[in-house]
């Protein structure tokens, strides 16, 4: 019999990655529209809960604060909402594998090659950063439960209007200049490769309570961007508008890589060439309009 599980957020970028992956046959997962469970609602999930019972949740909701959110009021109150009405159930599922992040190191630092150890040294001051914090913090005492920090994830389904390599990939489809404000690097991951690790800790009891879940090798913007170009095999500008390196934002995968032997990561020009394979697919729903103004 499969196992049950709960996924929140099933609607959004991630979410949808997850449903349609090969974990999606491997496992029963029930993925709620918000119209049909409201998280931050407690008496809607308390009563959920009442007649619903699984081995493992996956807690990919969020409500985001982001340059494109529609509505980023609230964003700590609700996020830690969300959160407690389900830690309120663990009696009801096996695990929970919160999908976190790494601003739970604080996004105003300067974060390279960060390790789990290294979580509390800085308390961010920004409701996002500090919502990871607390959320870490309830995590660790909470019986059965993981925390997986994601740095960066790219993939369809995700905001190609905002989110980097989406957004080089379409402005490249419709040659235009590919903008940053400022080379950073970053730890990269391709979202299909999220799935061999929620399926690990779906079946197996964690040693720690997070880890950070990011490929091997860091990823610069600047470097992300010529791939998009060397994938398309279109020559247009790159156009940076200030010089030298904003802050990092990479951690380090030892920890996750010691847990998962023969773990893998899907290689920078691989995941490019198949995400822009994805959008050449789909340019007739995309508006280069909206390409236009850099936000």
């Amino acid at each position: 019999m499969k196992k049950q599980l709960l996924l929140t957020g099933g609607n959004g970028f991630i979410g949808k990655n997850i449903r349609e992956s090969f974990l999606a046959q491997k496992y029963d997962i029930t993925a709620p529209r918000s119209s049909e469970l409201n998280l931050a609602d407690t008496e809607a999930v308390d009563n959920y809960f009442k007649t619903h019972q699984f081995d493992a949740v996956i807690h990919a909701a969020v409500k985001p604060g982001h340059r494109n959110a529609k509505d980023p009021t609230n964003l700590l109150y609700t996020n830690l909402r969300m959160f407690e009405n389900l830690a309120r159930h663990t009696d009801r599922f096996g695990r929970l594998i919160n999908l976190g992040s790494g601003a739970v190191y604080d996004t105003a630092a300067d974060n390279r090659q960060v390790t789990e150890d290294q979580i509390g040294l800085r308390m961010g001051k920004d409701d996002h950063s500090f919502c990871k914090y607390v959320v870490h913090k309830r995590l660790e005492h909470i019986k059965n439960a993981v925390d997986l920090n994601i740095f960066g994830i790219f993939g369809k389904y995700e905001d190609w209007e905002i989110r980097f390599i989406s957004n080089a990939c379409c402005k490249a489809l419709f040659d235009m200049p590919i903008t940053l404000r400022q080379n950073r690097r970053f730890s990269y991951l391709y979202a299909p490769d999220l799935m061999p690790v929620l399926d690990y800790f779906i079946a197996h009891e964690p040693k720690f309570k997070c880890y950070n879940v990011v490929p091997d090798a860091e990823t610069e913007l600047l470097q992300a961007a010529k791939t998009v170009l060397e994938v398309s095999g279109k020559d247009l500008p790159i156009k940076v508008a200030h010089a030298g390196y904003g802050l990092n934002y990479s951690g380090s995968n030892a920890r996750l890589k010691t847990e998962i032997p023969g773990l893998a990561f899907t290689p920078l020009k691989e995941a490019v060439s198949a995400l822009y394979g994805y959008y050449q697919d789909h340019k007739a729903t995309l508006n280069p309009d909206l390409l236009r103004t850099d936000k």
